[in-house]
């Protein structure tokens, strides 16, 4: 694991018990920005399923600020980033797969499986440490430690799966 990974590991350790005290859940911890403008993103959702707002992300923000001033795991000034996964968020973790089985996503893997590195197709089921991806093509086994981006597709069954209006987007 690289000294950026070891510190995001680290901070995720600090902030997940903080956030879920406070009804949300750590999706990903973030580092990023290069030396110039260091920015550490937190992206959270509520454990309800409820839609984030702009005051869930500066309660979450002033909470975590807090606690990393104190903790202080990074070294000289960053910019902290709070926000949502969004409606066609990343796939980080194994039950974010299992949630969204059924919904198209982007898969972008490590190295090549069958010659091709990037997938787009619907989410099937996640067994063995494998999501299967079904594609016009056909359908594929995909190593969850193997895929390196995973978002889902902003499609109009998403949006009504969120109850979100494809009109005001």
């Amino acid at each position: 694991m690289d000294q950026t990974a070891d510190k995001t590991a680290q901070i995720a350790r600090l902030v997940e018990p903080v956030l879920q005290g406070m009804g949300y859940e750590l999706v990903r911890v973030q580092f990023g920005g290069g030396s110039f403008r260091p920015t550490l993103q937190i992206m959270a959702e509520r454990i309800d399923r409820q839609a984030m707002t702009v005051e869930d992300c500066a309660e979450i923000s002033r909470h975590v600020s807090a606690l990393l001033d104190v903790e202080d795991p990074l070294e000289g000034a960053y910019l902290l980033e709070v926000s949502s996964p969004g409606i066609d968020r990343p796939l980080i973790r194994p039950q974010d797969y299992e949630r969204f089985a059924g919904f198209e996503a982007r898969l972008e893997l490590a190295r090549p499986l069958e010659g091709r590195r990037r997938f787009r197709g619907r989410i099937g089921e996640l067994a063995d440490g494998t999501v299967r991806i079904i594609e016009p093509a056909g359908e594929f086994r995909l190593p969850l430690e193997q895929i390196n981006k995973a978002k889902l597709v902003l499609t109009d069954e998403l949006l009504a799966a969120t109850g979100t209006d494809s009109k005001k987007i």
